[in-house]
């Protein structure tokens, strides 16, 4: 059998792309309003805003900019 390092070179850099993956991190905060109920707002992997679990479809920051707008505290 013969030692062929290109091959395991490659199949070095293979495993190497597929063991990779993106960032599924969420990160959440509690935040309180006059107007309504604590809930919880999350930044979801895709970018969107949740709250309370449901994505909003809206970008995470342009959702929080609005809610301060609006008088909520979120965060610390």
């Amino acid at each position: 059998m013969k030692y062929y390092p290109s091959v395991y070179i490659c199949a070095v850099l293979v495993a190497s792309l597929f063991s990779c993956k993106s960032d599924d991190s969420v990160s959440c905060v509690s935040c309180s309003a006059p107007q309504t109920l604590d809930f919880t707002l999350c930044r979801e992997s895709d970018g969107n805003a949740s709250v309370n679990g449901e994505n909003t479809g809206t970008p995470y920051d342009i959702y929080l900019q609005d809610l301060r707008a609006d008088g909520a505290n979120c965060g610390g």
